[in-house]
């Protein structure tokens, strides 16, 4: 691949930004007891790429050798090349976390935190443990011996297991399920907190399971399934509806073939080879890690250790300021006749707008509630209000998507708690995820219909609402109510051909206009005239989009890219990129919000956005993006990307080598999410 193809592979590119996040684990700038849980949300990343991106382009390589294969857009690779490109970088990568995830639990251990291994236990912690298992896991196990009579277990995804070699003529195997059940963590008695992972603990024991046999070793492992599935690919039975299809989808999932094999420490070139023939698996895809494979124990930890510990090892409490934009001690509903209100999550609360559809639910003016929903929260309070507004006579249309990936059974359940409740519902379109986040309270009062409308970057769920930054906007300009309208007519009657007057609206109506406003900035920029883009998303892989924004960059307009994840431009080719910088933020909250930017002063479009720049969010997804008109809401979110582009702390500058490092500057320090939380600006 010519290093000036202005390009970078989608896979490669993800890598890079999880590389970030393990980057966070091993910065001495967060506190320690974060700086873990910043390790296992690495691992977590990990584990949803291969099954996702990995099984698809696994899938992809199958069919390549029946057909010409798939080539990446961009780089020209095959599905085979991004595989070994990929193994390849996470070998370095596990490399990497463990020798990050040691590190800290060396200066954990300081504090009387000690993650143990049972080969290193004393006498007596030993005999402790011994007991534990003897008493309470033992009884439970269910091991098994594979011969003739008892074949090879099916293994559950991402589940541990204890492989074991027993001494024997020829070669024989046993296998421990480290039940899911089981506490992951086994404490020992002592200091603050002194522990063992309990597959460890199984494995060390193993001998005693297997008692009427010789060990010669054993080693724990976990598979990792393929979840990349459609519902075309799935079991569909005409006579289903579509929530059965669902449920069947997801057993199908479960079943689907490995793609990676994960063993703890060590294993034998025998038990490799057994297990890879097992799992029709290849050598290259079994990845040895010298720390735990998973690491979501660490957040269970946290309550205990946070009355035992100084407080200087966890983020201090930060907490929502008050609306910059409404008085919360007034009704919302009749503000938001009045001006334009904004909401900025975590950094105010999501309460608000809660408040707003409970304010709906009993008005009785109002006489209907629509709602997209992606991804709702375990104990949903926007799922209540809806219930209440229905049970007030208002009619209540949801969009439920159900093909929310690894949310599909919580959004089944919801769906039949909505639809008993008797919420009117639909699941979308066929061939196109509805993403967007569009909430529509439509009034009728003596003025006649009025509408407020609701666009948002991130999803109704109040517990992701405290973890990412998003954006929310409520509305009363009735041409977006309009609009609104439309869309959810359209949903109700499966059309994807809307016509909006403001609002961006996937697939039909979002790319096309936003190549326009990029063409608009390159045109002034050839003029000679003051150009500007930016763009704040997750993830850029569009190639229309990347192309357009490479054609306003050799015109000369200053573009600047704030994205989190995937970014396949490569920045600062002479001649090509060079105007472009693109930066990544990555920190103590999840940045999520997307916002689109063309143009200065009055000329300004300024829109924010459920939709990345990607393929698919361009292609196969139902997104919106919705027009920032009120000034003070411009300042505003201008004020912001102006913060987020000075972040000297969080940041990180893409380089034309595809690293991304530290934003070097003589400014003081600004991590621009605690500025949002603590400037004087925000303090009423």
């Amino acid at each position: 691949m010519a290093k000036s193809l202005p390009y970078f592979n989608r896979e490669l590119s993800w890598l890079r930004f999880n590389e970030r996040v393990l980057n966070e684990a091993d910065d001495k700038n967060n506190p320690l007891f974060e700086r873990i849980k910043f390790a296992s949300i690495f691992l977590s990343n990990l584990d949803e790429f291969f099954m996702v991106r990995v099984g698809s382009l696994h899938d992809m390589a199958l069919d390549a050798s029946e057909q010409e294969p798939k080539k990446d857009t961009k780089t020209g690779m095959t599905p085979e090349e991004q595989l070994e490109a990929i193994y390849s970088a996470v070998r370095k990568l596990i490399q990497k976390k463990d020798r990050v995830s040691e590190r800290i639990f060396r200066e954990l251990a300081k504090y009387d935190i000690e993650h143990l291994y049972c080969r290193d236990l004393k006498p007596k912690d030993e005999q402790f443990v011994s007991a534990y298992f003897q008493n309470e896991i033992l009884p439970m196990l269910s091991p098994q011996i594979i011969d003739k009579r008892h074949p090879f277990p099916f293994l559950n995804n991402l589940e541990h297991y204890v492989a074991v070699e027993l001494e024997s003529k020829r070669f024989q195997f046993g296998v421990i399920p480290v039940n899911s059940m089981f506490p992951r963590i086994v404490r020992l008695p002592g200091k603050p907190y002194r522990y063992c992972l309990i597959e460890d603990v199984i494995s060390h024991f193993a001998g005693l399971v297997f008692s009427n046999y010789t060990v010669r070793d054993c080693t724990v492992f976990r598979i990792t399934r393929n979840a990349d599935i459609t519902m075309q690919e799935g079991i569909f039975d005409e006579d289903m509806s579509y929530k059965e299809a669902m449920r069947e989808l997801l057993k199908t999932r479960k079943k689907l073939c490995p793609v990676r094999l994960e063993v703890l420490d060590h294993i034998s070139l025998d038990l490799e080879k057994y297990l890879c023939k097992k799992l029709d698996i290849a050598h290259n895809q079994v990845f040895i890690s010298k720390s735990p494979l998973e690491m979501k124990f660490v957040f269970g930890m946290e309550d205990a250790l946070k009355k035992a510990l100084p407080a200087s090892l966890f983020y201090a409490p930060l907490h929502p300021h008050s609306p910059v934009f409404f008085d919360e001690n007034q009704p919302i509903l009749p503000q938001a006749e009045k001006k334009d209100l904004f909401l900025s999550y975590p950094f105010e609360s999501m309460s608000h707008f809660i408040r707003l559809l409970n304010e709906a639910a009993v008005d009785p003016t109002v006489v209907s509630i629509k709602i997209t929903l992606y991804r709702m929260a375990k104990n949903s309070k926007i799922i209540d209000a809806l219930i209440k507004a229905h049970e007030f006579g208002k009619e209540v249309f949801a969009v439920v998507e159900l093909r929310a990936r690894f949310d599909e059974q919580n959004n089944i359940d919801w769906a039949s708690h909505l639809e008993e409740a008797g919420v009117t519902l639909s699941y979308g379109l066929d061939r196109y995820k509805t993403h967007s986040k569009l909430c529509l309270i439509t009034r009728k009062t003596d003025a006649g219909v009025q509408y407020i409308t609701q666009v948002g970057t991130g999803n109704y769920n109040e517990k992701t609402a405290a973890q990412y930054t998003d954006m929310c906007l409520i509305t009363a300009n009735q041409e977006i109510g309009n609009d609104a309208a439309e869309f959810f007519l359209n949903i109700s009657m499966g059309d994807t051909t809307p016509s909006p007057k403001h609002l961006l609206i996937a697939p039909k109506h979002f790319r096309k206009p936003l190549l326009a406003m990029i063409d608009e900035q390159t045109a002034l920029a050839k003029q000679g005239k003051e150009s500007s883009i930016i763009i704040k998303i997750n993830s850029l892989t569009d190639k229309p989009l990347i192309d357009r924004l490479i054609e306003a960059s050799k015109a000369g307009v200053p573009i600047h890219l704030i994205v989190r994840g995937i970014c396949c431009l490569r920045s600062g080719l002479k001649d090509l990129t060079d105007t472009i910088e693109v930066i990544s933020i990555v920190g103590r909250y999840l940045e999520h919000s997307r916002i689109y930017s063309f143009g200065v002063g009055e000329q300004q479009k300024l829109y924010i956005s459920s939709g990345d720049w990607m393929t698919r969010s361009t292609k196969s997804r139902v997104e919106i993006a919705a027009p920032i008109y009120d000034p003070q809401i411009k300042e505003e979110i201008n004020h912001a990307l102006d913060i987020m582009l000075h972040d000297n702390m969080n940041a990180r500058v893409q380089h034309k080598d595809g690293s991304y490092k530290r934003k070097k500057n003589d400014e003081p320090p600004l991590d621009s999410q605690e500025y949002f939380f603590t400037a004087a600006r925000y303090q009423k």
